[in-house]
């Protein structure tokens, strides 16, 4: 049974922005945000939690795009969040270079 067609995104810049949205940028997210928590935590156990708690956490941030009705605000959403972890990850390094051996 073919879905109908009234919930289907009939522009394919939205559809393109929501796909790209849940794969490259909930990936994002998740690599961030974890790479945030092993600063304050242990290395070996954030890597172990990111094997398993990383891929559902991935999952789920495939799915929230679609829920909103324009991509492109999701996409925005997802950037505040990365930028969020990413400043994080920078002004930790700047306040102590000894927590992060890169």
């Amino acid at each position: 049974m073919p879905a109908n067609k009234k919930h289907l995104t009939p522009s394919f810049h939205q559809r393109f922005a929501k796909i790209t949205a849940g794969f490259i940028g909930g990936y994002f997210i998740t690599s961030s945000l974890f790479m945030v928590l092993a600063l304050y935590t242990d290395r070996a156990v954030m890597l172990v939690t990111l094997r398993f708690a990383g891929f559902i956490l991935w999952g789920a941030l495939m799915i929230i795009p679609f829920l909103f009705r324009n991509g492109w605000k999701a996409w925005g959403l997802y950037l505040a969040a990365i930028l969020l972890f990413s400043s994080i990850l920078y002004f930790a390094k700047i306040e102590s270079p000894e927590l992060l051996p890169i």
